[in-house]
């Protein structure tokens, strides 16, 4: 082609042509690609740039899977936390249930001592919530030596001296005995009587009411005949049965009440009432919480409080008699089944703990979960179950401090509540540990937001380096063509210069 020789106009034509075709071949290409910078070759700077933005932009992504993963992670571990805590209520519930049921089993029985009683009558208590191994004796009769009817006649006692004076044991409807005593003291003191050297009947009744009434004993000291009787309001004028007398000593400087040598008293043992066995029963250390007492229309009602059963020796034929005969009163089956309750949701407590996993990681169960935030693993986060201590720890029933109940557990209100006091710190425990999974499932969720956001600008970086405006290179590539017509038709006019030259050889 070097050969042929073409003229300028036709040269300066031909190379226009040439540039405004290269022209649009770059700007179709740019708007074939979207990309204004396609190669190094275009833009060397924002080439390697945008490069580098777009990698940095594709690290951060991978790390984005891990992120969602372990959203996921905390997610479950807090779904298990809820149904946790939900658990926990219900135990809650149940032993609620078990502190307000008294539907304690009872037995009716009579008592049937012998008229004249030995004193070795007793009625025993094994097994219900007393202690393992050991048993208890409640007597059937009363064995104080007691003064008939409570009377006996002053006789003008002298108590005049510094050391004389009186005292005497009484005991009410069966009750524990108390002591009365009359001092030199209480027969000097003023207006107490009329000559300490000839105390009177009346003046000594006197002196004993207002002793019985301060020590908050149920009697009344008064004077028939001369003799003074002491009588309950409840039972006056009634036997021994109701008013004992035991321990009596006086000491006078003349004369005597004529009770120091034993004159009326009667000795030996009787029979408890009902009522004293409803008293002795309720008052005994060894069985208050386990065993209750109460008079049944003049028989005695004994309550089981406890779930397992209890066992009675000394009946004859079902009555109280001291005989070798036993009875057994069942067990609280309502507060026993509230147990079997409480050990059910326990157990289920645990398989919600171990159930709480995704993708292998559940950190109810200790795991450790470790999320990486940036592209060069200098930011990260650590998630594990801790207690409050910051002590790793798993969530489950051990580390809680719940243990398995056995029915008798819910024999006593009071052990019922220290048992929901422990569910309590349990329930505390588990919400504050949901509570810190919850901040940090925030922290995990903000840096995963954070990135795609940082993601979004890196790219968008790096398309406003390489990017080509469509409408820019669409409005170029119409001024190209349009140039390139220019062009063609300039071309055409040149090469008719050229002919015209071979008409003048025409």
């Amino acid at each position: 082609m070097s050969d042929v020789t073409l003229s300028k106009a036709v040269r300066s034509n031909l190379l226009h042509l040439q540039n405004t075709a290269k022209m649009m071949d770059a700007t179709q290409e740019r708007l074939a690609t979207g990309k204004k910078v396609n190669s190094a070759l275009d833009n060397p700077t924002n080439f390697f740039t945008a490069a580098s933005l777009n990698g940095r932009a594709a690290d951060i992504g991978t790390l984005l899977d891990a992120m969602s993963n372990g959203i996921r992670t905390i997610e479950a571990a807090d779904n298990g936390l809820t149904s946790i805590t939900k658990s926990i209520e219900s135990m809650q519930s149940t032993l609620r249930q078990a502190r307000q049921d008294n539907s304690f089993k009872t037995q009716s029985y009579n008592l049937n001592v012998a008229a004249t009683p030995t004193g070795t009558e007793a009625l025993n208590f094994a097994g219900g919530a007393l202690p393992d191994g050991t048993d208890f004796d409640v007597d059937l009769t009363a064995s104080r030596s007691a003064l008939a009817a409570g009377t006996f006649t002053p006789a003008g006692i002298d108590l005049s001296g510094a050391g004389d004076g009186l005292s005497f044991d009484v005991a009410v409807h069966g009750g524990d005995p108390v002591t009365i005593a009359v001092t030199n003291a209480d027969i000097t003191s003023p207006g107490a009587v009329a000559d300490a050297t000839a105390v009177t009947a009346d003046e000594l009744a006197a002196i004993i009411n207002a002793k019985l009434d301060n020590a908050g004993v149920a009697a009344t000291a008064s004077v028939n005949g001369g003799d003074m009787v002491l009588t309950t309001d409840a039972f006056a004028g009634s036997s021994a049965a109701s008013i004992e007398v035991s321990n009596f000593a006086e000491t006078a400087t003349a004369g005597t009440t004529g009770i120091a040598d034993g004159t009326g008293l009667s000795t030996g043992t009787r029979a408890r009432t009902v009522d004293d066995m409803v008293s002795a029963i309720n008052a005994n250390a060894d069985l208050k919480g386990h065993v209750r007492a109460s008079n049944d229309n003049g028989k005695l009602r004994v309550e089981n409080r406890s779930t397992t059963p209890l066992t009675m020796t000394g009946l004859t034929n079902n009555d109280m008699t001291g005989g070798i005969g036993q009875s057994e009163i069942e067990g609280n089956d309502v507060r026993a089944s509230l147990a079997r309750q409480f050990n059910e949701l326990r157990t289920e407590l645990d398989r919600l703990s171990e159930d709480a996993s995704y993708n292998g990681v559940n950190l109810l169960r200790g795991d450790q979960l470790k999320i990486v935030f940036n592209e060069s693993g200098s930011s990260t986060i650590e998630i594990q179950a801790k207690n409050s201590k910051g002590e790793p720890r798993a969530i489950n029933v051990a580390n809680l401090g719940l243990l398995e109940l056995n029915p008798e557990d819910l024999d006593l209100n009071a052990d019922i509540d220290g048992l929901l006091s422990n569910l309590q710190n349990a329930l505390n425990e588990v919400r504050a540990q949901a509570s810190d999974l919850g901040s940090t499932l925030s922290v995990v969720q903000n840096r995963e937001d954070f990135t795609k956001r940082m993601i979004n600008t890196l790219e968008t970086g790096a398309a406003n380096l390489t990017l080509a405006d469509t409408n820019e290179e669409g409005a170029n590539l119409l001024a190209l063509q349009t140039r390139q017509q220019l062009s063609q038709t300039a071309l055409s006019m040149a090469s008719q210069a050229d002919q015209a030259v071979l008409r003048l050889f025409g």
